[in-house]
């Protein structure tokens, strides 16, 4: 297994990883709220990527027999005009997607891909790394647990 950083010709791969995640949070939403869209699997690997384009970001990629098994993407996104009136605003990338393909879970191919998207965030500059976790999908925060990360801020909801 190598990592490398997006290339075009994994774009089908990256699709269909990013629909495998959502599929899984799917199955654990215990709101019901999520949903796989007819147009997710074309439409959300563009929509991610061009993000990461935007936000001085990288995505990487964990191929295994010419195949992609793995991805992470992350941004380093510019502050807000008013940010620092209640914040110290230090340099921070964000982890906008994980996802290890349910095959080779376990394996090791999650613990690189962190490392390789926490480097690219320290070349930059970057003082921390955040990253939102699905408050049903307990492997992950345990996972992210694992690796040194703790919550910061916790999102509530109701229904009305």
């Amino acid at each position: 297994m190598e990592i490398i950083e997006y290339e075009e010709k994994y774009l089908e791969d990256v699709r269909d990883l990013l629909t495998e995640l959502e599929e899984y949070l799917v199955s654990i939403d215990k709101d019901n709220l999520d949903q796989v869209h007819p147009e997710y699997h074309e439409k959300m690997a563009l929509i991610d990527l061009d993000e990461v384009n935007s936000n001085s970001g990288k995505c990487y990629l964990a191929i295994q027999d010419e195949k992609a098994i793995g991805l992470i993407m992350g941004t380093i996104p510019s502050y807000g005009e008013f940010d620092y009136l209640d914040y110290k605003c230090p340099k921070r990338g964000i982890i906008t997607e994980l996802i290890v393909t349910s095959k080779v879970r376990s394996s090791g191919v999650g613990k690189n891909l962190i490392e390789k998207i926490e480097e690219y965030f320290k070349s930059c500059g970057c003082e921390y790394v955040l990253v939102d976790v699905f408050a049903y999908n307990e492997n992950t925060i345990n996972f992210y647990e694992k690796k040194g990360y703790h919550p910061r801020m916790y999102t509530n909801i109701k229904k009305i």
